[in-house]
């Protein structure tokens, strides 16, 4: 039986894929073998001993302890594409509510006061002070093209607009998912140079921190929106509200509120919305057990950020598998061990992912704990787990 801890709430279209026969939901953090977790911050949390797998019913992973699961063997699963429409989505309304100034249109709405025909009168009166533009023929930049960052460029292609997206690790087959209207830019400044519109699909890290800031505000044209539907510290707060202050920027959206952003008349700040729609939870959920199960039942990884993809299925009763660093040797001991303990190897595939490498080993008899133990003693060896079907 697995013990499953999930530390929010986790979309029951999704947990309904854990058959009870196997599977437990408990809210006890002990001895658990894996976590489920969405927005819930993992990093000062003490780690059950028999945690075998994490998954995060999302795409970002910066509330997770990723180095941490990696030195003890724990792979982290995530859901990549899972909620990319429902991102998609809110970016097109982000387009909109900018170019069209809906949110100060309609805060000056809400608060008129009189009867009826003064209300019509300062309707009349005071539209003009919110007169937007159109999206066809404006220019969109995309930073990241990721699932969501294709999703918005191709839908902006659909709306008229020009697109340059840019994106250096952009893989072969997501550049065939792209449309073949968006210009490819060599550099972020470039993009920036460009665009009246940009948005942010990128996680956040060193490299991506404050990439909005204020050198880069002042390459960018006049009038620009710029939206920011990834991770908080993408965009530089206080430099875009300066810009805006300034008459450089028309609009901010974000998906971030502060005590800076909140009450700023051309800051859109939404309630870390990007996801929360039941497709996308649902999809999310669904996505993100289906690898738990994987990883638990079979060994399988898909769609773990800190392991290479290893799927291969078991052609015998009996299977290993091997988390361990990805240095010469490994797998000449772990063989040798097994041939050592009169284990016949049927079946051995071996990948590696930067410093870590994952072995998946279907022998033809049972393996004796003593052998397990035994591969788990080698330096370097961070996991080791006998699998039966």
């Amino acid at each position: 039986m697995f013990k499953i801890l999930t530390l929010n709430h986790i979309a029951p279209k999704g947990l309904e894929r854990l058959p009870a026969s196997r599977y437990e939901i408990v809210e006890d953090s002990h001895e658990v073998d894996a976590v489920l977790v969405r927005s819930a911050k993992m990093h000062d949390m003490a780690l059950p001993k028999a945690l075998k797998a994490v998954g995060r019913a999302g795409a970002g992973v910066n509330n997770i302890p990723v180095d941490k699961m990696s030195a003890l063997g724990i792979p982290v699963f995530n859901a990549p594409g899972a909620n990319a429409n429902a991102v998609k989505e809110l970016v097109i309304t982000g387009l909109l509510l900018a170019a069209r100034n809906i949110c100060q249109a309609w805060d000056y709405a809400r608060n008129l006061q009189g009867t009826d025909q003064e209300i019509g009168k300062a309707v009349e009166a005071g539209k003009k002070q919110f007169s937007g533009f159109e999206l066809p023929g404006r220019t969109l930049g995309v930073v990241g093209l990721g699932s969501i960052g294709r999703y918005v460029a191709n839908a902006a292609i659909e709306l008229g607009m020009k697109v340059i997206g840019y994106d250096p690790g952009i893989t072969v087959e997501g550049a065939w998912q792209l449309s073949a209207a968006v210009r490819k830019a060599a550099s972020i400044e470039e993009l920036l140079r460009n665009v009246d519109f940009v948005t942010f699909h990128v996680p956040l890290m060193e490299a991506t921190r404050s990439m909005i800031n204020a050198e880069r505000l002042k390459q960018m044209r006049d009038g620009v929106a710029i939206l920011n539907f990834s991770r908080q510290g993408i965009v530089d707060d206080e430099a875009v509200c300066a810009a805006i202050d300034a008459g450089k920027v028309h609009a901010y959206v974000c998906d971030f509120p502060t005590n800076l952003l909140k009450t700023h008349e051309r800051v859109i700040a939404l309630p870390h919305l990007g996801a929360s729609t039941l497709e996308a939870e649902e999809n999310c959920a669904v996505m993100v057990v289906d690898q738990i199960r994987g990883f638990l039942e079979n060994g399988n990884i898909r769609n773990s950020v800190n392991f290479p993809d290893v799927v291969v299925p078991q052609e015998t009763a009996h299977r290993v598998v091997v988390a361990n660093a990805n240095v010469p040797n490994m797998l000449g001991q772990i063989s040798t061990t097994m041939a050592d303990a009169g284990l016949n190897i049927h079946d051995m595939v071996n990948k590696s992912r930067g410093e870590l490498a994952y072995s998946i080993v279907d022998v033809d008899s049972p393996v004796p704990e003593e052998a397990r133990q035994k591969i788990a003693a080698i330096e370097g060896v961070t996991m080791v787990r006998i699998i039966l079907s």
